[in-house]
């Protein structure tokens, strides 16, 4: 009996604080709101004034000079008169005649012996018992008045495309080329169906020039 006195009341005392820890849960504290703080101002350091600067004028840049090419060296101009002083003659040239005082082309020919000029109204007639011939230089554009002069022999002219022979005057004329005026006789014949009024021949530059066939107009027109 004693024994259950003892532990009857250890049994209560543990029913009451069963029942104390079932009731409501304790209420714990509201936070209180925290205030941000501002943080403290960096101290700002004083700034030296700048001085601006001086405008700079820009830099010019100069333009690269055009390249000068060098000329390319003039040939040397050929001669015109060989060594001892003889005329070069090309296969064509100026020639003037005194008679008519006018300048024409003339070419240059060293498979014939005699000149020949080109002729026009050719009339034979007799003076002081000599034969004379009356004529007009014509070709192209080239005319002149009636010459006379006296015939120094005749000639046989075979024409290639002919058997036939034709008798021709020969005349003695003054020519001048390249500032050398020479006496030389010519055939007279109508060449108005030839390029030049005038041709040269052996008799004419035989002594007084020598021809360069590979050229033209050596000598300067007058």
């Amino acid at each position: 009996m004693s024994k259950w006195k003892f532990v009857i009341p250890v049994i209560l005392s543990g029913g009451l604080m069963a029942c104390s820890t079932t009731g409501e849960q304790p209420v714990e504290p509201e936070e209180k709101p925290q205030i941000e703080q501002p943080k403290p101002e960096t101290p700002v350091e004083p700034v030296e004034p700048v001085e601006p600067e001086e405008p700079t004028e820009p830099e010019v840049v100069p333009e690269p000079e055009p390249e000068v090419k060098p000329e390319p060296p003039k040939p040397k101009p050929l001669p015109t008169k060989t060594a001892d002083g003889k005329l070069i003659l090309g296969e064509q040239e100026w020639v003037y005649l005194p008679s008519i005082k006018k300048t024409t082309k003339a070419r240059i020919d060293t498979g014939a012996t005699t000149s020949s000029l080109s002729v026009n109204e050719m009339v034979k007639f007799e003076r002081d018992g000599k034969e004379w011939v009356k004529f007009v230089i014509e070709h192209d554009d080239l005319k002149s008045e009636e010459l006379s002069y006296p015939v120094d022999r005749w000639v046989k002219i075979v024409q290639s495309s002919s058997d036939e022979s034709e008798r021709r005057p020969v005349i003695t004329a003054w020519i001048e080329v390249g500032g050398v005026k020479e006496k030389t006789q010519f055939t007279l014949a109508n060449r108005s169906h030839l390029t030049f009024p005038v041709l040269l021949g052996r008799s004419f530059f035989r002594d007084i020039a020598v021809v360069d066939v590979g050229r033209k107009y050596v000598q300067p027109k007058k």
